[in-house]
């Protein structure tokens, strides 16, 4: 035992502590974790449409697997509700079979981009579509389950969740159950927003836990008729990927859900690590060795057919505010994680779906970055642009899509906001006497001269006097490309040669 807290005293722990005390306090914050996560991995998995164990696998694994290798010491991962929206359309698409597929090959590729050195890379993200990303995740994440909360079955685009709500309302008014299922969700969303107020209850029972006991005890105490969670073993949940599940990555649309569950499931880690290591003072993520132990994690995750992983904040920070030291804290919460589903399955079959539909409907609305956007409007416009439209396209088409759009417009802004390119013209001074047409302008561009910029630069030269020649300086140029380069010869080619003939006509006509 020894050995093993100081290997996990070196990997992230604070030197100076004792043995028995960092112990203490890790064992401490391992069971505020676990406590945090029983509700989210139940509540994920429901909400992906597959079995709710599966979402206390994707726990365990990460707390045995991936809390156990080197990379961010304090950052726990799970199932997270930002990749929930992909999950349940890969799984409406392809069926439950192959998302172990899905998330075998996802964790692989982050293996591979770890050991290549690429996790830093993603810090080079932009934030603008990271956050948009989450808003447009949480979006449709909110009107999803707004139908679970009635114990209805949820349209499949994120477009028909929001034009469908009209209709629900009107179903729910209709119906007693379905308006019992709504109070049993609405209470869980407000004890979730009063009960951290409460700070001694806080302290000793986290809100997502506390929201799921109370709405589940007011359900079995008014013996309410709504909705459980469905229950099978631990065992019988897991369902590793088979021969033909593996002939499904021929398909397009498979291959860009695994880019999709990548990228996603990367970045998110990634930035969550970033957020975490300005929670506390031991050491800092090692970015590749972080994205490794991502993907070894999915790619166990993905053996065992369970839901894909990330690094999750809401865990990550309870894990850090609880008083965790290393990583033997994020280990022991995966331990408890399966010392419930082995012992007590059956406690599960007592929560209502709306309550979890609750947690979600809360979890979705935290995703949205609703007190940053108006600062962002107000300093930088075109990166609130960036979410807005991000959002809105995850929510128009799906999420792979939604994500490439975001950063297509972010290279082209950057791109634009780079090709400052600027004209500097000098002997116009000259331009006055008998022999002003012999002396040539001298023109001098300076910047970085790109196709976005071609227009503005040859609008600023067809405004240069028609009868002087032109030397064209292109020294300044800290960058330019064929395009520009070719219109800037052509243009100035033809000029001259349009001066030289008026000259040569003019030479003609007799005094």
């Amino acid at each position: 035992m020894r050995n093993l807290l100081d290997r996990f005293r070196g990997a992230g722990g604070t030197s100076g502590s004792s043995g028995a005390g960092t112990f203490r306090a890790d064992f401490t914050a391992s069971l505020v974790v676990f406590l945090v996560a029983v509700p989210l991995c139940v509540g994920v998995a429901v909400a992906s449409g597959v079995p709710a164990e599966l979402g206390l696998i994707t726990g365990i694994v990460g707390g045995l697997v991936t809390g156990f290798l080197p990379g961010s010491s304090l950052q726990v991962s799970g199932p997270a509700a930002g990749l929930t929206v992909l999950v349940y359309e890969a799984v409406e698409q392809y069926g439950v079979a192959a998302l172990g597929v899905l998330v075998l090959i996802s964790g692989l590729l982050q293996l591979a981009m770890g050991a290549l050195g690429l996790g830093r890379w993603f810090r080079a993200i932009s934030v603008a579509v990271v956050q948009g990303m989450l808003a447009g995740i949480g979006l449709v994440l909110i009107a999803g389950q707004l139908y679970a909360l009635a114990d209805t079955k949820a349209p499949s685009s994120g477009l028909d969740k929001i034009f469908s709500i009209p209709g629900l309302i009107g179903d729910v008014a209709g119906s007693s159950d379905a308006l019992k299922a709504v109070a049993v969700g609405a209470g869980t969303i407000v004890v979730l927003v009063l009960w951290p107020r409460f700070r001694q209850g806080a302290k000793v029972l986290p809100a997502p836990l506390a929201a799921v006991a109370l709405a589940t005890a007011a359900t079995a105490i008014f013996d309410l008729p709504i909705a459980r969670v469905e229950v099978k073993g631990l065992l019988d949940a897991i369902q590793p990927p088979g021969g033909s599940e593996f002939q499904a990555l021929a398909e397009v649309g498979v291959i860009g859900t695994v880019l999709a569950f990548t990228l996603i499931a990367s970045a998110e880690s990634l930035f969550s690590a970033a957020a975490v290591d300005r929670l506390h003072d031991g050491p800092r993520t090692d970015y590749n060795k972080e994205l490794m132990a991502q993907g070894a994690g999915n790619t166990v995750c993905g053996l065992l057919g369970a839901l894909p992983m990330t690094a999750v904040i809401v865990r990550s920070a309870a894990n850090v505010q609880a008083g965790a030291k290393t990583k033997a804290s994020r280990v022991l919460h995966g331990v408890w994680l399966l010392v419930f589903a082995v012992l007590f399955p059956s406690a599960l079959g007592i929560i209502p779906v709306a309550t979890l539909a609750g947690v979600l409907v809360y979890s979705g609305w935290k995703l949205i970055p609703t007190k940053d956007l108006v600062p962002l409007w107000k300093s930088h416009r075109g990166e609130a642009i960036i979410l807005i439209v991000t959002a809105g396209a995850i929510v128009i088409t799906n999420m792979f899509e939604g994500v490439i759009i975001g950063l297509l417009m972010a290279v082209a802004k950057t791109a634009w906001e780079t090709s400052h390119v600027h004209v500097e013209v000098t002997g116009r001074e000259d331009g006055a006497g008998a022999d002003a047409g012999e002396k040539p302008l001298h023109v001098r561009v300076r910047g970085n001269a790109t196709f976005l910029r071609l227009p503005k630069l040859l609008d600023e030269l067809e405004g240069l006097p028609r009868e002087r020649e032109v030397e064209l300086d292109l020294t300044g140029l800290r960058h330019v490309d064929h395009a520009c380069e070719m219109a800037l010869a052509t243009w100035t080619e033809r000029h001259n040669a349009v001066v030289k003939r008026d000259t040569a006509l003019e030479d003609r006509i007799p005094a």
